[in-house]
């Protein structure tokens, strides 16, 4: 049993419930979101999560951890600099896209911007097939973040870190970025305010922002 985990398990041999005792206790879940585009450092983590304290957040990697869920990432001198989704781990990617697409038409219960790793499963979820195709690796800026966003029609993969060539690098905040994806925000007004900032292929830029459905 994972250590650090003082929730129950489920007596039930249901597939289901088998994951749910892996993955079931409150965090677990969203701290794989936080993985999903590669490693972050505890404090990364812990700010991504903005109520988890320091103690809960280290059990629940404990837990992770036990079960091959997550592992320590370790740069190339051998020292621990964060963590990291293993295979495993990786495989629950498919299980939180679905979860987002079905939360998505749920009332909104905090006042907290999205993360940029949470933003991005958003935008996978989001494409709009009845858009034009887009095809181009993007840099996404948001806050402190950088993402790549590699566009191939419509399907939309993502990683951390910039791109070597993107075609068009965009650059704004979590919040700004909600309310052009939203249509509540043109992208001319978010560029022309210093809102948002385009450099590379605009006219690529402007067809990706707008190439996600508004939010239900």
């Amino acid at each position: 049993m994972p250590v650090g985990r003082s929730v129950r398990q489920y007596d039930d041999p249901c597939g289901v419930a088998r994951a749910l005792n892996v993955v079931g206790d409150r965090w677990a879940l969203l701290i794989v979101r936080e993985l999903l585009l590669g490693p972050k450092r505890f404090s990364d983590l812990q700010f991504g999560l903005n109520a988890i304290s320091a103690n809960v957040l280290s059990l629940r990697l404990a837990d992770l951890e036990a079960s091959g869920i997550v592992r320590k990432h370790r740069l190339e001198s051998g020292r621990t600099a964060g963590y990291e989704l293993t295979e495993r781990g990786r495989d629950l990617r498919p299980v939180l896209l679905s979860l987002a697409e079905w939360g998505a038409p749920l009332p909104l219960t905090s006042a907290h911007d999205l993360t940029a790793d949470a933003l991005v499963l958003a935008l996978q979820t989001g494409v709009d097939t009845d858009r034009p195709p887009v095809t181009g690796v993007f840099e996404l800026w948001v806050g402190p973040d950088v993402i790549t966003l590699n566009m191939k029609g419509h399907t939309l993969s993502a990683a951390r870190g910039p791109a070597p060539s993107p075609t068009a690098s965009v650059t704004t905040d979590p919040r700004t970025l909600r309310f052009v994806l939203s249509r509540r925000l043109p992208v001319p007004e978010a560029v022309s305010t210093g809102r948002l900032r385009i450099d590379g292929d605009v006219q690529a830029a402007h067809r990706l922002l707008e190439m996600f459905h508004q939010p239900r």
